[in-house]
């Protein structure tokens, strides 16, 4: 299956919190979009892998993308290196996505900014022939997306371009609110984190209405990039 975008998060809940408004709006315009997740947050103080699992299939069908796969590394403690770097090769290999969306570029969780060099540097890497790669005992043909894009997390990064998800919000808090173990929950017995607060989850609402109020629309997300962003002509900026 071919995607025009791939997602990649350090945990299950990292896209939903960074970009699930702007991957809402783009399968509303047609786009087919896939997640993978690097680790299954077996570290989380809250939950469990079982019920992250099922949190993340819920997710995934309130944001209504094609795919959804698991690398299985070590939360905490998965590195960038050749081993890492060609599970994600692979993933690229097989989706073949024209926008790969990351990890912001550094965080409070340090499996964030890991992360987000790891797919950074694997976009990369995957474009070489010489790096040999087979799913299913098939060969894998070498693809390089055309751009990489950093979604924006705890930590407050400015951006280099927003997306107005406006018409998404709901479904973006939606998605969110699928991982019901890991945040706030008035009810729940588990300990508090800092992402189990009702400031954290405030948060996510009001940091995208002030984003959006700085562009003159409701709520957006907003994204870094690892080169100059270009437009057709000036008429493509608002």
């Amino acid at each position: 299956m071919k995607l025009d975008i791939l997602a990649f998060g350090a945990h299950p809940d990292d896209v939903e919190l960074g970009c699930s408004g702007t991957i809402a709006k783009e399968i509303s315009l047609g786009k087919k979009v896939g997640i993978i997740d690097l680790t299954r947050g077996e570290l989380g103080t809250r939950g469990t892998v079982e019920i992250r699992n099922t949190e993340a299939t819920k997710a995934s069908e309130i944001l209504g993308v094609s795919v959804r796969e698991n690398l299985d590394m070590r939360d905490g403690f998965f590195v960038n290196d050749e081993n890492h770097q060609l599970k994600v090769i692979k993933m690229i290999r097989k989706y073949q996505p024209e926008i790969v969306l990351c990890n912001a570029i550094q965080d409070r969780h340090i499996d964030h900014g890991k992360g987000s060099k790891l797919v950074s540097d694997a976009c990369f890497l995957s474009g070489l022939i010489q790096i040999k790669t087979e799913i299913n005992g098939e060969a894998q043909r070498p693809w390089r997306p055309k751009v990489v894009y950093h979604y924006i997390q705890w930590q407050t990064i400015e951006p280099d371009f927003v997306v107005d998800i406006s018409d998404f919000m709901t479904q973006k808090m939606e998605a969110v609110q699928a991982y019901s173990s890991q945040f706030y929950d008035p009810k729940s017995k588990e300990p508090i984190t800092p992402i189990a607060s009702k400031n954290f989850l405030e948060s996510i609402q009001y940091r995208a209405k002030d984003l959006g109020r700085l562009v003159g629309v409701e709520y957006a997300e907003g994204f870094t990039v690892e080169r100059y962003v270009t437009v057709d002509s000036l008429g493509d900026l608002k």
